[in-house]
């Protein structure tokens, strides 16, 4: 998304990789101070999960540009309609497996999702603002802190659904 918000990808990624390392610790804690709850986290299996999800791509991302580079400079020009194809995809499937949930919510729910989402893109982009960040880096923050912003957004609305 921030690649093709024309965004700082690499404070983009980096974000993603120090908040992703944090999580398994900072959850806990976080939910003990705010909710007054404590919350069992499999580091073992969360640590795995990370490898998998954020540090094996990155990587292989680095050796494939690195191997690859004269293929992926030509591949680079179709890879933000590959990307949005796949966004698209994604969120159909989210909506279409979770339609009659969706459909029964209410519209105070679904305005309250949306306002949430708007909100961290908003409070992203003000921040970068305020730190005088050039726009790139702006862009940048802003998705990431909506980005995880939607996905809050998403838990609580499937535990409304539950």
């Amino acid at each position: 998304m921030t690649y093709l918000a024309k965004g700082d990808v690499a404070l983009s990624v980096g974000m993603t990789g120090v908040s992703t390392i944090l999580a398994p610790f900072l959850t806990p804690l976080l939910t003990k101070l705010y909710a007054g709850q404590t919350v069992d986290v499999d580091l073992l299996s969360m640590f795995l999960s990370i490898v998998k999800v954020v540090i094996v791509p990155i990587v292989l991302g680095c050796i494939i540009n690195k191997l690859f580079s004269s293929f992926t400079e030509k591949v680079t020009k179709i890879l933000p309609l590959v990307s949005v194809t796949a966004i698209v995809a994604i969120v159909a499937a989210v909506v279409s497996a979770n339609s009659s949930k969706i459909m029964t919510c209410g519209f105070l729910i679904m305005l309250v999702v949306v306002l949430h989402n708007c909100l961290g893109y908003a409070l992203g982009f003000a921040v970068g603002k305020v730190l005088k960040l050039d726009m790139s880096k702006c862009k940048a923050v802003a998705i990431e802190v909506g980005m995880q912003n939607s996905g809050l957004a998403t838990s609580l609305a499937a535990t409304h659904f539950a």
